[in-house]
């Protein structure tokens, strides 16, 4: 580095630090000026509210403000019920860049929403409801892309609501009891799960909502008109209110989808039986390795000298595994590196479970210093190159809540994975096993569905070309961590119709036809959706999930839907609408069609939605 360069270096950091420390002073000076149009003498006279230059939003815990911890930004402002009487400024509290969530409900304040309003880009949640908010609302909403919830009622809007069709992430739009005139906006109500316009000036046709609002979401505007407005939309299992009276038709629609299931039912059984069938010799070949391999594998460390007189079922014989010539293959972890396919061997393991898709154990190196997870995967027809390509494929995407694998291994004989070991069990033993003293309430729930949800977002939406789903995807498959963290296992383990070697046996590249594709990542979301039925009903899946299903549709269709929830989140003072929400996307997730299923990315945002409602109804966090 030369002179130049050295004596530059420090007046840029010092240049750098110094507009950081600006753009602080700036926000934190207009959300002072927030406050004091806001709040008047209120805020300035209460030295505990904060909100002055003297201290620091997010050090200081100003009033109603939550930061992001790591980097110290304004992340939510809720001001709700604090009778505020001053005049909105939107523009300044839109300084805060980083800002999520607004909300002033039940205060009363006066004046516009500014077209200022578009600078919170990334605003996903604006509760305004319960003020003496006045005047058109701005354009700039539509500019508002990441907004989730959207709720003005209960003000003194007029005019003409903007063009918000842009706005695919949508989920609640509340703006009853306003003066506001023109026609009903353009939304996506196929992902709208909370609507209502009513007890306004609204005309003209009233938009198709899907069967899935009742009149009283459009009441009270006497020029509404159009086909729709005529027709009446009984309650569908994802609109929330369920009414005791039951219109034949409604019945007659029940019964055909009931049929439907059993007959699904039937086509399954059949199945299942000829495939059992079909394979009877080969389970009973398996069964005799199993009683004889597991037994000797378990009950202690390997010698390599009775490898071939004792099998063990996720390995060849020590001959087979010699011939095949195909080392393990380590994919670039400290936890595995130098491991070799013999350590597996020779090491002692213990069967944790045992499925229709293979075997998983525990496997401990070094004196069990070192701990990991060994899966064989079993009747996975696929070339030992085509199955490389995938592992690699699947350890280029990653993400923290999918769990990688470390090493594999494919011969002829075996297909192994090996993964860290997961202490904490899975969700399917800590939902309807021993806890061990583990809570695992309303809250912890909602974060497991909401993690998972995420995690599977990504993968879907980053494997979306290779047409790799999940493809076994169940909560036995949801592992806790040392932190407790939710692991989606085994992603990617399955080969899915879609995913089928091509008719040319010679061939190492799948077919991908998108239709199959998207079939594939359909029944992912089927899978997700009886893992939210699991949650939110504390009931086990026992062998075949229609049971739940069934059982959870019987309920729901007799109209005592909160027989449905886990008694304990009841008792323990969990909100019901919530859970009657998260309920509600579990039944989209697993609609028999799998094209009216949701994609992953959208149940993601309707859980994060839930969860961030959860957060908020907490004091302020």
């Amino acid at each position: 580095m030369n002179r130049v360069s050295i004596r530059v270096l420090p007046l840029l950091i010092f240049l750098l630090f110094n507009v950081s420390n600006s753009d602080d002073d700036e926000v934190k000076q207009s959300l002072v000026r927030f406050m004091d149009k806001l709040a008047g003498v209120t805020a300035k006279t209460d030295q505990s509210w904060g909100w002055n230059m003297t201290s620091d939003p997010c050090t200081h815990k100003w009033k109603g403000v939550s930061c992001d911890t790591q980097l110290r930004s304004v992340k939510k402002v809720v001001l709700d019920g604090l009778n505020l009487t001053g005049v909105l400024d939107i523009g300044s509290v839109c300084k805060a860049s980083s800002l999520l969530v607004f909300s002033l409900v039940k205060n009363n304040v006066a004046g516009l929403i500014s077209e200022e309003m578009g600078n919170c880009k990334r605003l996903t949640h604006l509760y305004l409801s319960g003020n003496r908010l006045s005047g058109h609302l701005p354009d700039s909403l539509k500019e508002l892309s990441n907004l989730k919830r959207f709720d003005i009622s209960n003000n003194n809007f007029s005019g003409k609501v903007p063009d918000l069709s842009r706005i695919s992430k949508l989920i609640t739009f509340y703006a009853q009891n306003n003066q506001l005139s023109g026609e009903i906006p353009k939304l996506d109500f196929s992902n709208l799960m909370q609507f209502n316009v009513s007890n306004n000036n609204f005309n003209g046709p009233l938009p198709d909502v899907k069967g899935r609002f009742s009149a009283e979401s459009w009441s009270g505007n006497p020029e509404l008109g159009g086909e729709f407005i005529s027709k009446e939309f009984p309650p569908s299992a994802a609109a929330a209110p369920l009414s005791p009276r039951k219109s034949k038709d409604s019945s007659r629609r029940l019964l055909l989808i009931y049929f439907g299931y059993a007959v699904l039912g039937l086509i399954i059984l059949l199945v299942v039986a000829f495939i059992l069938i079909s394979k009877k010799k080969l389970k009973e070949a398996e069964a005799d390795v199993a009683k004889k391999g597991v037994n000797a594998y378990t009950s202690s460390t390997y010698d390599v000298s009775k490898i071939t007189e004792h099998k063990s079922e996720y390995s060849a014989s020590y001959e087979e595994s010699r011939a095949a010539m195909s080392p393990l293959v380590v994919l670039r972890s400290p936890r595995a590196q130098g491991l070799r396919f013999e350590d597996l061997l020779r090491a002692p393991a213990e069967l944790l479970g045992k499925g229709k898709h293979g075997s998983i154990y525990k496997v401990m190196l070094d004196n069990g210093s070192t701990t990991l997870a060994v899966k064989r995967v079993k009747d996975w027809s696929v070339t030992s190159q085509a199955f490389r390509r995938r592992m690699q494929r699947l350890h280029q995407t990653r993400h923290p809540n999918i769990l990688r694998s470390l090493a594999f291994y494919s011969s002829k004989q075996e297909k192994l994975l090996v993964y860290e070991y997961q202490p904490n069990g899975s969700l399917s033993k800590l939902l309807h096993g021993s806890r061990n003293g583990q809570a695992f309430d309303w809250g912890s729930r909602i974060n497991v569905a909401a993690t998972v949800a995420e995690a599977l977002a990504y993968m879907h939406e980053e494997l979306s070309e290779d047409g790799i789903a999940h493809g076994n995807l169940k909560s036995a498959n949801i592992l806790f961590n040392n932190n407790m963290d939710p692991c989606v296992s085994e992603y990617g383990l399955m080969i899915s119709q879609s995913e089928n070697p091509s008719s040319n046996s010679h061939s190492n590249s799948f077919s991908l036809d998108p239709a199959r594709i998207r079939t594939s990542f359909k029944a992912d979301i089927y899978g997700f959706g009886v893992i939210l039925l699991e949650l939110v009903t504390g009931k086990p899946v026992q062998g075949d999930e229609l049971e739940l299903i069934q059982w959870v549709n019987s309920v729901v269709r007799e109209e005592w839907t909160v027989e449905v929830f886990d008694k304990g989140l009841l008792l323990e003072g969990a909100s019901e609408e919530r859970l009657l929400i998260l309920l509600q996307i579990a039944l989209k997730c697993i609609n028999p069609n799998p094209y009216e299923r949701p994609n992953m990315d959208q149940v993601a945002v309707m859980i994060n939605t839930l969860k961030d409602e959860e957060d908020k109804s907490s004091p302020y966090v």
